[in-house]
């Protein structure tokens, strides 16, 4: 009874760190949003899918040590150059077609042929900032003894981040369904939104590659 009470915790905890950091509006929050009312929800949980599934990978790289993040920082750190103009660029645009679009039509991150599913694991893969956020959440719980120290537990406690990523998510796809076709929002206004949430985005990685790099 006490393993399974301690495999069900490791669960727990996995599952509402990552539903919880999950929860403030962010690039794949809204994408996900998006998704479900262009697409469909079918889409839409394809996208989260595979956004899980990187983040799932980047909390192994986290809970096997931060060692393999440390010789390879400047992977890490190029990728994180990379994002800042990627999403400067994508906010720019989104503004850019939020004031030319005429006629509803997709959102510009949607605007192309990428299956959800890589779509969603290309944009998480973008966010490397994911590792030091992990890395502090772990440390905690391994120093609460909250979260056993072996591969077992981390094993579950990846599982548990990986479904409490994808409830994140679907709270954005259902509610934001549900919220947007409430208030009749257009697809202009949408493109305004994830214009400024990129470039909000954008100047975040830059503050961080600045001035924290590598924490």
């Amino acid at each position: 009874m006490t393993n399974i009470v301690t495999m069900l915790t490791t669960l727990f905890f996995g599952f509402l760190v990552s539903f919880l950091g999950q929860l403030p509006l962010g690039n794949m929050s809204f994408t996900a949003t998006q998704v479900g009312l262009q697409e469909g929800f079918k889409k839409a949980w394809q996208f989260a899918i595979g956004v899980a599934i990187i983040e799932m990978i980047y909390l192994r790289f986290a809970l096997i040590g931060m060692d393999w993040v440390v010789l390879h920082r400047m992977v890490f750190l190029g990728l994180g150059w990379l994002t800042v103009v990627l999403f400067l660029v994508l906010g720019i645009m989104a503004f850019i077609t939020a004031r030319k679009q005429q006629v509803e039509k997709k959102a510009l991150v949607l605007n192309n042929n990428i299956h959800r599913f890589l779509l969603g694991m290309m944009m998480s893969a973008l966010n490397p900032v994911q590792i030091p956020f992990w890395f502090l959440w772990t440390s905690t719980l391994i120093q609460a003894k909250m979260l056993a120290v072996n591969p077992f537990a981390y094993n579950l406690f990846t599982i548990g981040a990986g479904t409490g990523t994808i409830a994140g998510l679907a709270v954005y796809i259902h509610g934001g369904n549900w919220l947007v076709n409430k208030l009749k929002t257009s697809n202009k206004t949408l493109n305004m939104v994830m214009g400024i949430i990129f470039l909000l985005t954008a100047l975040l990685q830059l503050y961080r590659i600045v001035y924290k790099p590598f924490i």
